[in-house]
């Protein structure tokens, strides 16, 4: 009896053991990740086979391409049964092959399984992003459960899910500082949804910091070059009618479909200044970060514009430009752009649904209030049709996140490390020098 009991107790602590290495010891973090991916990409499956498939957008998309393929390359000629093509050129080329793949649009299924393989490929890209920004194994078991997320992806088969894996991908170039990889990743994002661009306030301070301004004004001009590369025909056809359509900034959509603004009425939300105040806020959070959260390890912006201007052809940082702080700023600088958005749409909860773990870990928040942070907004954008409460608690959870990364760490825990050790290491100095 004594032997069967000191059994079951040991099998009982190996047991803990494993799960605690599992959700706490990063040297076990892939083998986490890839229980997670699988678990996900069999829960992918049984979403797409037994939850009935809605057509929102699909459709539009497929009408745009059998324009295109007939030689329509005047972007105010190429429209739908939802609308124009309002996209920029990359998600004309990704559409003309899924075209080519589902039959013109008409095999939904196999469009959903292609969905499917890029929803797991994307869950695969968060766990390399969290593992190079050392983010705990058990943060990835949070991955899986939005509902919204995955319906976005295999429900709807929506444009921004290739949008989003461009982005992720470029950000773990960038986190690897493959940043002529990185920046070619960013441009592809950018291709297919002008979405990708919030990150671009992010992605000049790290670009600027890590190489100066010479090195800067090459990726930027890399990115011009390879929208231009990819957008060609339509630029001869019409330039005027494609950057209207493809990057207009001053698109008004429709009240019934926002999320983030119910509680407004829709005369407020259409009028003009309520788009301008939105970009003056949008505008002055940003510079707020750069100037006092973004270059607190280079001893301040202003020394960091300093050096980058003195000295054009060397980084203008002197802090290291970390894995963690190249996610947490690039998330962040995401953030900022969803808050002040004139209107989200549902499909747009795909732009930062993987990054929220990320952020919440980058307050000073309690556990408890992380996850109420995320579980706020997975609610907020789970309700449909959006209501004024569900909108004013999406607002509030955003906002009280970015607090949280403003008063926590908007540079990343690795800088936070070192600056403690930083700091006990001149403590240790100067009880030395005492003795």
């Amino acid at each position: 009896m004594g032997l069967k009991v000191s059994s079951s107790m040991f099998m009982q602590s190996s047991v803990f053991k494993y799960v605690w290495l599992f959700l706490f010891d990063q040297q076990y973090f892939w083998i986490t990740a890839s229980l997670v991916v699988l678990g996900d990409a069999i829960l992918t499956q049984l979403i797409t086979r037994f939850v009935p498939y809605t057509e929102i957008d699909w459709e539009t998309y497929m009408v745009h391409i059998d324009l295109y393929l007939k030689g329509e390359r005047d972007y105010v000629n190429i429209t739908g049964p939802t609308g124009p093509l309002v996209y920029p050129a990359g998600h004309v080329h990704i559409h003309r092959l899924l075209h080519l793949i589902t039959d013109a649009g008409r095999n939904v299924a196999r469009a959903q399984q292609i969905y499917g393989g890029l929803y797991v490929l994307s869950i695969t890209l968060v766990c390399a992003i969290y593992k190079k920004a050392k983010v705990p194994n058990w943060t990835l078991l949070l991955l899986p459960l939005s509902k919204r997320l995955h319906s976005i992806f295999v429900l709807r088969l929506f444009n921004d899910c290739w949008s989003l894996i461009f982005v992720q991908a470029a950000i773990l170039a960038f986190q690897s500082a493959w940043d002529d990889v990185g920046i070619l990743l960013f441009s592809l994002a950018l291709s297919v949804k002008m979405s990708a661009i919030l990150y671009l306030p992010g992605l000049l301070v790290i670009l600027f910091k890590r190489h100066g301004l010479f090195a800067t004004i090459r990726h930027m001009l890399v990115l011009a070059c390879t929208q231009t590369l990819l957008a060609r025909s339509f630029l001869i056809s019409n330039a005027k009618s494609y950057l209207q359509n493809a990057f207009d900034l001053s698109r008004v959509f429709l009240y019934k479909w926002t999320v983030n603004w119910r509680f407004v009425d829709e005369r407020t939300f259409l009028s003009p200044a309520w788009a301008k105040g939105l970009l003056l806020g949008h505008v002055t959070v940003l510079i707020a970060f750069g100037l006092f959260r973004w270059c607190r390890s280079d001893g301040g912006v202003a020394r960091v514009l300093q050096r980058g201007f003195r000295r054009p052809g060397l980084p203008a940082g002197l802090a290291p430009v970390d894995p963690d702080y190249v996610a947490t700023v690039l998330v962040t600088s995401n953030l900022i752009g969803i808050i002040f958005a004139r209107s989200l749409h549902y499909q747009f909860y795909s732009w930062y649904s993987q990054q929220l773990p990320l952020l919440t870990q980058r307050t000073r928040f309690p556990f408890i209030m992380q996850m109420a942070l995320i579980g706020a907004i997975e609610y907020a954008w789970n309700v449909y049709p959006s209501t004024p409460f569900s909108s004013g608690l999406l607002l509030a959870a955003n906002l009280v996140t970015l607090l949280g990364v403003w008063f926590g760490y908007p540079e990343g825990k690795m800088f936070s490390r070192r600056s403690n050790s930083n700091r006990s290491q001149v403590s240790q100095k100067k009880v030395f020098q005492k003795e």
